[in-house]
């Protein structure tokens, strides 16, 4: 005779799919943690190579300011300053003109055309960084060389460029911190007789403090890891800048020309692998620099 009434103690089909999604997203979580693993081991590996095996000290590779390969010299200075410098200033040239556009997105402008800037924003965001490269070779170089002579490739193009580049990451986040801030706070402030100035000057930018230093912290980042663009204008000429036309080279250059050229296990792959390990430190060092800002940072009461 066949039950009339379901089995209670049977689980549910519900619970058993339940079951099967949460293995399938641990699954995938557990890969993703596998896969950062092997690629921060794999570079932790190669990128020592030139120091275990080579005997290269590392206080050479770090302090020497000459990088001749095919002489055994591997002097990463000039390529850590270049990385540096041109990231710098490019985050100098793009704040000012991010913070204006951030103040008129979310105060000035109507909502329309908010909508309207911000797919601005995503559509230059997803310009290939090659073609950023590009339009620095037809415009930027020329004009930098007939105002500052020279060939007009180097280290400030390369900043312009990338200024350029990281203009759209740097609004959004700045303008999103400025939109965070309640507006309650702004229309009490007004009817306290405040004016807008004082609203933004004692108000709106003390309580963005946190995420303006974020978004900076992240473009920064960003940044400092383009390769692509940087490589076209840059010059890539493993020296110190000294001048605003001078060119450079970044590691990020370095690396994506010569890794090609190198066979595997050669003291110029080995030099090439511990450039690449420099680059993933420091951008690891700025990961984290965001991730305390983040947590840092208080909830709005």
């Amino acid at each position: 005779m066949k039950k009339s009434q379901p089995d209670l103690f049977q689980p549910a089909i519900a619970a058993r799919r339940e079951k099967v999604g949460h293995f399938i997203v641990s699954l995938a979580a557990m890969l993703i943690i596998l896969l950062v693993i092997i690629v921060l081991g794999f570079t932790v590996f190669q990128g020592t190579a030139l120091f275990r095996k080579q005997q290269f000290s590392l206080t050479a590779f770090l302090t020497g300011v000459h990088w001749l390969p095919a002489r055994g010299s591997f002097g990463a200075l000039p390529l850590i300053y270049g990385s540096l410098l041109v990231s710098a200033v490019s985050l100098l040239l793009a704040g000012p003109l991010a913070l204006g556009t951030a103040i008129f997105i979310t105060e000035l402008s109507h909502k329309h055309w908010q909508q309207l800037f911000r797919s601005g924003l995503s559509i230059l965001a997803g310009i290939p960084a090659v073609v950023y490269g590009l339009v620095g070779i037809v415009v930027v170089i020329p004009l930098l060389r007939e105002l500052l002579g020279g060939t007009g490739y180097g280290w400030l193009a390369a900043a312009i460029i990338l200024a350029v580049m990281i203009l759209p990451v740097l609004i959004t986040l700045t303008a999103d911190a400025f939109a965070a801030v309640p507006r309650k706070y702004q229309v009490s402030a007004t009817a306290l007789g405040a004016t807008k100035f004082q609203i933004w000057r004692t108000l709106i930018f003390p309580l963005a403090t946190a995420r303006l230093k974020t978004a900076l912290v992240f473009s920064f980042a960003q940044a400092f890891g383009e390769a692509v663009a940087v490589q076209m204008v840059v010059g890539n000429a493993a020296l110190l800048p000294i001048k605003l036309n001078s060119p450079a080279a970044t590691l990020t250059s370095v690396i994506t020309i010569n890794l090609g050229d190198t066979s595997l296990n050669s003291s110029q792959n080995n030099a090439l692998w511990s450039l690449a390990l420099v680059l993933l430190l420091m951008s690891l060092v700025f990961n984290l620099l965001t991730h305390y800002l983040i947590r840092g940072k208080k909830d709005f009461e």
